[in-house]
């Protein structure tokens, strides 16, 4: 996978596992401060596509995930 992969699997893993804490219809609802999680990882969208700087996607870097898949025509 892909850092831009990981990011998109992150950010919809931590939305929706907030939401399941912190609606308070929910059956694992826990306390209305989990969707404070869900601001922050919306804000962190949003000032990544102002920006283009993504924290996480700094720290998979630095852990040597790739970039991108580079298109081989000899991989086949």
């Amino acid at each position: 996978m892909t850092v831009q992969r990981y990011i998109h699997v992150f950010a919809g893993t931590f939305i929706m596992v907030s939401l399941a804490l912190g609606v308070s219809q929910s059956p694992f609802f826990v306390s209305p401060w989990w969707l404070a999680v869900t601001l922050f990882v919306g804000a962190n969208l949003f000032q990544y596509g102002l920006t283009d700087f993504c924290p996480m996607g700094w720290l998979l870097k630095k852990l040597g995930v790739p970039e991108s898949r580079v298109a081989c025509s000899s991989c086949h």
